[in-house]
C-alpha cells in the first residue's frame, strides 16, 4: 500500500470520526446504559429480577404474546396485499393500474395521528359506517376499536403503501424479456412466477418485511389509542411500567424489543449474504 493510499485512507477517517463519535455518543452509549440497567433491581444491585418478571407473570406473557402475533399477522397480509398490488400495476397496463399506481402513495402523507383519529370517526360504532346503516334500517357496528382488528386494520394502513413501492420497484427491474422467454418456452404464468418472479424480487420482500416488522414490533401511537387495555403492545407497555417509576423492568422491555428487532435484521443479512454466494458462484 503506497503512502498516498494511507493518506487518502487517514483523510477518509478523520471526516468519518465526528460522526462515529456522535452515533456512540448518541446511540450506543444509551444502549448499553438500558442493558446494563435491565439488569438491576430498584436498588442498583445485579439481578435477573426485571427478566424474570416478564417471562413469568401472566399479564407480561400476554403482552409479550399479543406483540408478536399482531406484529407476524400485519406482516404477512402487507405482504400478501403489497405482493399482489404490485404484480397488478407492473404487469397490467390498463387505465385503473395507472390511477392506482398514482394514488397508492397516499397514506404515505397522511400524518399518524391524523389518520388514526380518521379512521376512528369511520369505523367506531357510532360513527360513518354506523349512521349510513341507520339510514336503510340497520344498526351496523363494525367491533374495529379497542381490539386487535383496528391495529391490525391500521397497521396496514401505514404499511400496504410503503411494501408497495420497494415491491414495484423491484418488480420493474425485472426485464420484460426474462418474462416473455418463460412464456416462450411453455411455461405457465404461476411457473413463471415461481421461477422467475419471485426469486427476482425475493431480497427486496425480505427489506420490506424487515421493515415492517421492526416497526410494527415496537410500535406505540396506534395501539395506545385504539388498542384494547388488555393485553397491550410492548410499546404501550414500556410507557405504562416508566410512568410508574419502574424504570429498571421498562429497560428490560426495552431489551426485549431491540432482540426482536436483532432477529429481523439476522434474517435480513442472511439473506443478503445467500444472493452475495449466489452470485458468486454464477448459479
Amino acid at each position: 500500500m503506497t503512502k498516498k493510499t494511507w493518506k487518502t485512507y487517514l483523510l477518509i477517517a478523520a471526516m468519518l470520526l465526528p460522526s462515529l463519535i456522535l452515533a456512540l455518543g448518541i446511540i450506543l452509549t444509551p444502549m448499553i446504559s438500558v442493558v446494563i440497567q435491565s439488569f438491576q433491581d430498584e436498588n442498583g444491585n445485579f439481578s435477573l429480577e426485571q427478566y424474570r418478571f416478564l417471562f413469568t407473570d401472566r399479564m407480561a406473557l400476554d403482552n409479550l404474546w399479543y406483540t408478536v402475533w399482531i406484529t407476524i399477522v400485519t406482516v404477512i397480509g402487507a405482504i400478501a396485499i403489497s405482493y399482489l398490488l404490485a404484480l397488478y400495476l407492473r404487469f397490467c397496463d390498463t387505465k385503473i393500474s395507472k390511477v392506482i399506481s398514482t394514488l397508492y402513495l397516499l397514506p404515505r402523507f397522511v400524518p399518524q395521528l391524523v389518520a388514526i383519529y380518521a379512521m376512528m370517526t369511520v369505523v367506531r360504532d357510532s360513527g360513518l359506517l354506523n349512521r349510513i346503516s341507520q339510514l336503510f334500517g340497520y344498526n351496523f357496528k363494525p367491533g374495529l376499536l379497542y381490539n386487535a382488528k383496528g391495529i391490525i386494520m391500521m397497521n396496514l394502513w401505514f404499511n400496504i403503501a410503503f411494501a408497495t413501492m420497494i415491491i414495484v420497484a423491484a418488480l420493474a427491474g425485472i426485464p420484460d424479456s426474462i418474462v416473455e422467454s418463460s412464456r416462450d418456452v411453455g411455461a405457465g404464468k404461476i411457473h413463471t412466477f415461481f421461477k422467475m418472479i419471485l426469486p427476482l424480487s425475493f431480497k427486496d420482500v425480505m427489506i420490506v418485511m424487515t421493515f415492517i416488522f421492526m416497526s410494527n414490533i415496537s410500535s406505540f401511537t396506534t395501539p395506545y389509542i385504539i388498542g384494547p387495555n388488555h393485553p397491550k403492545l410492548l410499546g404501550v407497555y414500556l410507557r405504562d411500567q416508566f410512568s410508574r417509576m419502574r424504570y429498571e423492568r421498562a429497560a428490560a422491555i426495552s431489551v426485549l424489543i431491540f432482540a426482536f428487532s436483532s432477529i429481523s435484521a439476522v434474517v435480513y443479512l442472511y439473506t443478503n449474504l445467500k444472493e452475495k454466494e449466489w452470485e458468486k458462484t454464477g448459479l
